[in-house]
C-alpha cells in the first residue's frame, strides 16, 4: 500500500469553493497520460507534480498554478489503477476535476487522497481551455466567470465533503479515532 501521509496531511479546514484557470483536455485521458509509467518510483506529491501531463502537455506542470481546474471529456482516468495519477493532479495544484465521466477506479483514488472531482457533461462542453471558472463542490455549482455561465453537478454528500476538506481518507479516519480518543493527537 502506498504511503500517503504528505498528501493526505488534516487540514481540517472546510471544504471552500476554488477558483482558477481551466485547463480542457479531451475523452479517455488515461493514467500513463496523467502521470508517465517512468516516474512511479516515488509517490512523493511535489516529484510527480513536475511530470503531470507532460506527453500532452508539456508546459502544463511549469504553467499550472494553484487553484486551477482540469476539464476532460468521458472516461478520464482509465488505465491502471494507480494512486499516482491523482496524487499528481493535486500535487499539482489543481484544486478540482471537472469531466463527462470518470474511470471508476480513478473515482476512488481521487477521493480517497481528497482530489475533488465533479462530474458535468454541460460545464465540459461549454468551457474553454483559459476560462476563469468558481466552483463551489458543497453545492456543485459551477460558473464559468469569463462568460457568466453556470452549471450544476451534482454535489457530494457530507461524509465525502469531510474526507475531502480532511485532505484524504487516511486523514478523515485519523481525525475520526482522535475525536474518538482511540489514537492519540
Amino acid at each position: 500500500m502506498t504511503d500517503m501521509t504528505s498528501i493526505n496531511a488534516p487540514t481540517n479546514a472546510p471544504v471552500m469553493p476554488s477558483e482558477g484557470k481551466a485547463w480542457v483536455f479531451g475523452d479517455n485521458i488515461d493514467t500513463d497520460v496523467i502521470i508517465p509509467a517512468r516516474y512511479l518510483m516515488t509517490t512523493d506529491a511535489a516529484e510527480l507534480a513536475k511530470h503531470c501531463m507532460e506527453d500532452i502537455d508539456p508546459g502544463f506542470a511549469a504553467s499550472v498554478k494553484s487553484g486551477d481546474v482540469m476539464v476532460a471529456g468521458n472516461n478520464f482516468g482509465c488505465g491502471s489503477s494507480r494512486e499516482h495519477a491523482p496524487i499528481a493532479i493535486k500535487g499539482a495544484g489543481v484544486s478540482v476535476v471537472i469531466a463527462n465521466s470518470f474511470a471508476r477506479i480513478f473515482y476512488r483514488n481521487a477521493i480517497n487522497i481528497g482530489l475533488p472531482i465533479l462530474e458535468c457533461a454541460e460545464a465540459v462542453a461549454a468551457v474553454h481551455a483559459g476560462d476563469t471558472l468558481h466552483v463551489d463542490l458543497a453545492s456543485g455549482r459551477i460558473e464559468d466567470v469569463t462568460t457568466g455561465q453556470s452549471f450544476q453537478a451534482q454535489s457530494y454528500p457530507e461524509s465525502i465533503l469531510r474526507i475531502i476538506a480532511a485532505g484524504g481518507l487516511i486523514a478523515a479516519t485519523r481525525q475520526k479515532l482522535q475525536a474518538a480518543g482511540r489514537l492519540p493527537a
